[in-house]
């Protein structure tokens, strides 16, 4: 038995196939024309771009390296009030150079400094291996120290801020 079509056909039918959408609006937009490209703004865009990139990698790097970013900052309130449970911990500090009391050989250099927004001074002892460093009146350096025994505070390295 041969198939017979779905749709009823009827007299004066010209076998034309209508489509059951016909009657609708189109929601598809026509394709737009190819825009011209800005040259100049993707190389600002480019360059910008870069720039930004730069920098996060220059500032991540830099923040990355300080030998100092894990140590604790050093406060001279709790070693002026009790140096005792301070005693063998390292700790960081801003330290500006007040005075050089004196070198002593194989035992170091006898330094006075200050800790920015506080004007008590603090006495620290440079060892010899840091002796190739030029301490000038009022500049600040950068300082991993360690209290000791006795109160006396050990410098471990020290750069110029």
């Amino acid at each position: 038995m041969p198939l017979q079509p779905n749709r009823a056909v009827e007299e004066g039918d010209d076998n034309q196939i209508i489509s059951p959408f016909a009657q609708t609006t189109s929601t598809i937009r026509p394709a737009l024309e190819p825009t011209k490209i800005s040259w100049p703004l993707w190389i600002v865009s480019g360059v910008l771009v870069l720039v930004i990139l730069g920098n996060a990698a220059y500032l991540g790097f830099k923040y990355l390296n300080d030998p100092y970013r894990t140590m604790e900052p050093f406060s001279v309130d709790k070693y002026l009030v009790d140096f005792q449970p301070l005693t063998g911990s390292k700790f960081k500090a801003d330290f500006k150079v007040v005075a050089d009391l004196g070198w002593k050989e194989n035992i170091g250099r006898l330094m006075v400094f200050t800790v920015p927004n506080d004007s008590r001074p603090i006495l620290v002892l440079i060892p010899p291996k840091l002796s190739g460093i030029f301490f000038t009146k009022e500049q600040t350096y950068q300082v991993s120290l360690e209290v000791g025994e006795g109160g006396l505070i050990y410098a471990d390295s020290c750069e110029k801020d």
